[in-house]
Parts: C-alpha cells; structure tokens; sequence
C-alpha cells in the first residue's frame, strides 16, 4: 500500500534530509564523546531511528529533533565510559578538519569549528560532566539559546543555565591560555619533524634542545599496549622516554599529519617485543619559542582505526 500520510514525505527526500544533516551531528557527537568511532555509530543510530520511528510531523525542521536524540545518546556514551573507567591518560581520537564537513556553525560561536576540537579544547571538556560537556557544545559551539539547549536536553531552563555556569568556571584554565600565542604550524611541523630525526639517530641531548623545560609526553594505549598511565614531564624526561621507546619496534612507515590543529605523525611500526602498537599517532603542541611543549601520544586501536 503506498503511504498517503500527507505529513510523512518519501523515503528519499528523508534519506536526503539525513544526509545533508550529517556532518552537524558527526561534529556534535564527536565533541561530547571524543571519539571518532562513538561518533560514527551514534550518527548511525540516530539515523536508523529517524527512519524507523520518526517525528510525527517529518514537514518541519527535522535538525532540532536529529540533534536531541544524538546529544542524548552521546551523553549516554560518554557516561558509561566514565563509569566503567579508563586505563591510562584518556586523549580524544585524532581527527583531520576535513573529517567535520560543512557543519554550518554559527559564525559568532564562542569557539569555532576548528577550536572546537582542537586537542587542548577537547582534552578541557573531560574535566565536565557528560550533561555539562552537551551544554558546552550546543550552546558556545552550535549557538543553541538557553530555551533550545533545555528542549534538547529534556532539562529545566534554570538546569540549563546553572550547569552551564559551572561548565564555564571548570573551563576557567583553558580559557586562560586560549589565547596564548602559537608559530605558524609550518615552523612547528618543522620542530616536530627536526625532533623524530634526532629520536631516530639516538641523540638525547640533542632531543632535549628541542623540548620546553617543562615539556610533557603523554600517552593513550587504552590498556592494549605498553604504554606510560602517566605523563612523563621535563625536557630529559621526555627526551629519554623516546629514546627509549624507539628501541622497542622498527619503523615502517610515517605519515606526517595534521590532526585536531596540530601537527603529527602517523607511525607504523613492526615491533621488537610483545604489546607495542603498529599503528600510532603523535601530535606535536610547539609553544611561542619554537620548543615542543608537549607530544600526545594515541595507540588505542578504537582511536585511531579509522584513519588506517
């Protein structure tokens, strides 16, 4: 029987609809989990539903609808993750700008597209709440009014404001170096790449040279492979870490990268003993000197998957 419901429109112009809707809520649900993959399936779910059990009324804006069952969703996600707990340093799954598509942000956000999963301002975001983390995203990235925020949510008007408050004081410290100057990424592609051909001929002091005095190398191996759970921190610290890593697998292949606005390598590696990763990326934040300040470290299979 063919489907007369004059609210209902065909399969197609759905399907189309969804489609053009996808990069907005990819974004969305990337930057309340963190991850690519989550990002990828909760895309998928939200879709299905809308196919299966749609609004009633598929004649008006389906955005506003596609966004509430994603953001609730994610927050779901980000939750049982929290939960469950997580071994080692947590870091966001790396991402190329091209990934994001046309989101259609709104210009005058507080933080635009490509701040808005920047490694430092995602890395900030685990410091809140799954509900305090969707505010942060509907309302300074996509632009969302305090009314729409709270229908999206399913929350009070006055949750809404009181949360996103304290979302706004715990993000306190990255707005403060928000702002903090950094060189052109070619100068700091450069310093990365001046740092792996030192790390390859083995000279720690040389590879100290490079690094800040209070430079970090912090690493996310998500309890599959040898991995430090904690940062390592100072210049020789970081230094010898390296050096020391680089003697447990041959290189293979390296890929030099521009991931969530920094840029990075992408390795892969034949190892030389038991749970070294093949596949890894790195990230490199070069600070105002020209001296690597930190080097974010992703080896968690579910991370990075998707760029292989």
């Amino acid at each position: 029987m063919i489907d007369s419901d004059p609210l209902r429109p065909p399969a197609e112009a759905l399907v189309s609809t969804l489609e053009r809707h996808r990069p907005r809520i990819w974004g969305l649900c990337y930057r309340i989990t963190g991850v690519a993959a989550d990002a990828d399936e909760l895309v998928q779910e939200t879709f299905v539903r809308a196919l299966e059990r749609p609004p009633s009324d598929l004649t008006r804006d389906l955005l506003p609808w596609l966004v509430r069952v994603a953001s609730n969703a994610s927050r779901d996600v980000l939750r049982r993750r929290k939960t469950q707990g997580y071994v080692g340093e947590w870091l966001p799954a790396p991402v190329e700008d091209t990934a994001l598509g046309d989101e259609q942000l709104t210009p005058d956000a507080r933080y635009g597209q490509a701040e808005s999963v920047s490694l430092a301002f995602l890395v900030a975001l685990e410091a809140l709440t799954p509900t305090q983390r969707a505010l942060v995203v509907l309302r300074d990235v996509l632009g969302y009014s305090v009314a729409e925020a709270a229908e999206a949510l399913s929350l009070s008007e006055a949750n809404v404001k009181t949360s996103h408050h304290r979302a706004r004081a715990a993000l306190e410290g990255y707005e403060r170096e928000r702002s903090t100057r950094r060189i052109p990424i070619e100068q700091a592609r450069a310093a990365m790449m001046r740092f792996m051909a030192l790390v390859q001929s083995g000279q720690v002091d040389q590879i100290a040279s490079l690094l800040a005095k209070e430079a970090r190398a912090i690493n996310d191996g998500g309890g599959e492979f040898l991995a430090a759970l904690k940062p390592f921190v100072s210049r020789d610290h970081v230094a010898r870490f390296f050096l020391g890593t680089s003697k447990n697998a041959e290189l293979v292949d390296v890929q030099f990268k521009t991931f969530n606005g920094l840029p990075a390598i992408y390795l892969v590696l034949k190892p030389l003993k038991p749970r070294i990763a093949v596949h890894s990326v790195h990230s490199f934040d070069v600070d105002s000197n020209g001296e690597i300040a930190a080097v974010y470290s992703v080896l968690a299979t579910r991370k990075i998957a998707h760029l292989r």
